[in-house]
């Protein structure tokens, strides 16, 4: 099993924002949003920064998948 963020990156765009924007709103840091951009684990906080910062769920931005689903 594995993680896909591309609902976080849909979601960026529904509300017009960059990567750059979600880096800048949650302080999280570049190596963090490149994992986020390569479908990598990131820590729980980060998902609890995201979605305090994008008023959403966990569900929202993230989902596992089969390995080869990807």
């Amino acid at each position: 099993m594995d993680v896909c963020y591309n609902k976080l990156f849909k979601l960026l765009i529904d509300k017009g924002m960059k990567k750059t924007d979600l880096r800048i709103l949650t302080g999280i840091s570049p190596n963090t949003l490149t994992k986020l951009s390569k479908n990598k684990y990131v820590s729980m906080e980060v998902l609890v920064k995201i979605c305090r910062a994008l008023d959403c769920d966990f569900g929202d931005i993230v989902e596992v998948v089969k390995s080869s689903e990807k």
